[in-house]
């Protein structure tokens, strides 16, 4: 049985970081974009569920490809196996360990 690439790609969005699995990650044809295919969530028939992939799941439904903005990145791995999908709450009153990094466009002319 051939090897599948899996990814956790950790990002970004609405003062939450996001944690996924996707069998394809890379430079989207768009400027300034990660191209991020095929999520992968566990399978439904497992006996634990976890409302937050539950809740990643019903917003992915039917998605195949999306995109995130560069600078909502925080971190692409190569994994071996799936862990939980998530999302954490950014909480910058306990010092938080994600820092958006941003930046920006490089001035015209240089």
């Amino acid at each position: 049985m051939a090897e599948t690439t899996l990814y956790r790609v950790t990002f970004l969005n609405r003062n939450e970081v996001y944690e996924i699995y996707a069998r394809e990650v890379g430079q989207a044809g768009m400027y300034g974009f990660v191209e991020v295919a095929d999520p992968v969530f566990g399978e439904k028939s497992e006996v634990i569920i976890d409302p937050t992939e539950e809740r990643l799941r019903a917003e992915f439904k039917g998605v195949r490809r999306f995109y995130i903005p560069v600078h909502s990145v925080v971190r692409i791995d190569q994994v071996e196996k799936r862990g939980p999908a998530r999302v954490t709450a950014m909480d910058d009153s306990k010092g938080g360990t994600v820092t958006p990094f941003n930046p920006g466009m490089p001035p015209r002319g240089k």
